[in-house]
């Protein structure tokens, strides 16, 4: 086996010369954003990219259309990546799934050609739905991720921040039915859907004094009615309930779906319910993988922040339901993007400056020195393989 130093040397070169390729495919996954479930040029490209680089991919992996699973290796340390590359409806890629990719692909290219030396075979799994569909859990429920003896990815905030702590989250559709009238003429022959979700967020507004501070309740109407005079026959939202963990997730969303009932209940409207995935799950850090992410991110560079610009590190992701099952780590790298912030267009412009193509650069090293720490630490290899 290759000294660590050779190995460092290999990857620090490797990524360099990919380096123009990643910020290439960062840009171009920004320009043709796809929502969730419909990311099939974004998941080829990503693909394509992979499979330049020697890894044998598998296109419509675990039977989803636009997931995918690129290998290379046959070491019986097996090792996995995550590639994002859904956008947000309306706002691009203003998480920056854009960089989760590049970055990826980076350390995916630089370890490659090391596999046999590390003794590991790597596994880059492409996730779809990250954004509410819940991609990972599909792929984790339908034996996706097996096998595989650690996971780990790279999310863009603000700024750099090393541990996760993601919310636990549901998302549900919302639907009312009620009975279209005209308004002036027969308003009292109608049964007015936009009354009952009116009410329902009356309620939830309520509730929210009586709600523990690790919870959060938001969303949106996205179907009001049809015309301001006639009755609202039929009203939509998508809904979010977030808590510290699943437990606690179980014991507030009842609470909250009593809100919706209410307005059924006062309007006299059908109350319709959807899950639009399975909850979303807390996040489980191993603290070796995370220990070794740190150190390699600082030896390039970064800079770890916490207080109040930190607070990325709790948003929701479909990988805190992976790391319930296998060693994970899901750090966040900083494209110095304030005042903007994830989720704003902004944000989204701020991934295709010079910051963001930096972060993508060691982004991919601090990853790549993560797995190839997770092969040379006896310690952690022997941990890994037990589990």
């Amino acid at each position: 086996m290759s000294t660590t130093a050779a190995l460092d040397a290999a990857v620090t070169t490797t990524i360099s010369a990919a380096d123009a390729g990643l910020v290439r495919l960062s840009r171009d996954l920004y320009d043709h954003p796809e929502t969730a479930w419909e990311e099939v040029r974004s998941a080829q490209r990503v693909a394509d990219q992979l499979a330049d680089s020697g890894l044998t991919v598998t296109t419509e992996y675990c039977g989803l259309p636009t997931a995918f699973s690129a290998t290379i290796g046959t070491g019986d340390l097996h090792l996995g990546l995550c590639a994002e590359y859904d956008a947000l409806p309306g706002l691009g890629h203003a998480c920056g799934h854009n960089l989760i990719s590049a970055i990826t692909v980076g350390a995916a290219c630089a370890l490659a050609p090391l596999v046999d030396d590390l003794g590991i075979t790597l596994h880059v799994l492409g996730t779809p739905a990250e954004e509410g569909g819940g991609g990972k859990i599909e792929m984790l429920e339908r034996g996706g991720f097996d096998g595989l003896h650690a996971v780990a990815m790279v999310h863009p905030g603000p700024v750099d921040v090393a541990r996760a702590r993601p919310f636990a989250v549901s998302h549900s559709h919302i639907e009312y039915l009620g009975k279209s009238a005209h308004a002036a003429a027969y308003p009292d022959r109608g049964i007015n859907a936009a009354d009952a979700f009116t009410l329902a967020q009356v309620a939830i507004g309520l509730l929210r004094q009586q709600l523990p501070s690790s919870v959060r309740v938001h969303g949106l109407l996205t179907r009001g009615g049809e015309a301001p005079n006639a009755i609202a026959e039929r009203t939509e939202g998508r809904w979010y309930v977030r808590a510290e963990t699943l437990a606690e997730l179980a014991e507030i969303e009842p609470r909250v779906m009593r809100c919706f009932e209410a307005g059924a209940l006062a309007t006299g409207a059908s109350l319709t319910v959807t899950p639009e995935s399975k909850p979303y799950a807390e996040f489980r850090t191993d603290d070796e993988l995370l220990g070794c992410y740190e150190r390699r991110a600082v030896a390039v560079g970064r800079t770890f922040t916490s207080g109040s610009d930190a607070t990325m590190a709790r948003a929701s992701t479909d990988m805190g339901n992976v790391s319930q099952v296998l060693p994970a780590i899901h750090p966040y790298i900083g494209i110095d993007s304030l005042p903007a912030v994830n989720h704003q267009p902004e944000f989204a412009a701020a991934t295709i400056t010079s910051a963001a193509e930096a972060a993508i650069k060691q982004g991919a090293a601090a990853l790549a020195g993560t797995l190839v720490d997770a092969a040379v630490t006896d310690s952690i290899r022997d941990r890994l393989l037990g589990a």
